[in-house]
């Protein structure tokens, strides 16, 4: 067992070392392409693609505040963006009467192919 604690020890160091790198490569990637003006883009033998999605962080305080039913706060117990999204599909919760409790952050994904 000792082994495998040894091993699984070393994997997670590794894992934390290629997420660093991982994470300035795609900072040195997300440049270029903006620098270039291109969210679409061949580069070398590979495809590069910039996608942009929208996400909503939201305000617990506003969020609890506006949700005075506390049935249904105890069903997020803190601001969950997926939870909401469910809540507001099953007409639970009003997504009008919680547009106020959010702020909408824009974030850009990369997505790298072979050709």
């Amino acid at each position: 067992m000792e082994k495998k604690v040894q091993q699984y020890y070393k994997l997670k160091a590794k894992h934390k070392e290629l997420e660093k790198e991982l994470s300035g490569l795609r900072q040195d990637i997300l440049a270029y392409c903006m620098e270039k003006g291109e969210a679409d883009s061949e580069i070398g033998g590979y495809r590069v693609k910039l996608i942009t999605q929208n996400r909503k962080e939201y305000d617990d305080d506003k969020l609890f505040q506006t949700l005075a039913d506390s049935e249904v706060w105890r069903l997020l117990s803190k601001a969950d963006p997926a939870k909401i999204a469910s809540l507001a599909k099953l007409n639970i919760i009003d997504e009008d009467k919680i547009a106020h409790t959010y702020e909408l952050k824009t974030i850009t994904l990369l997505q790298v192919d072979k050709k």
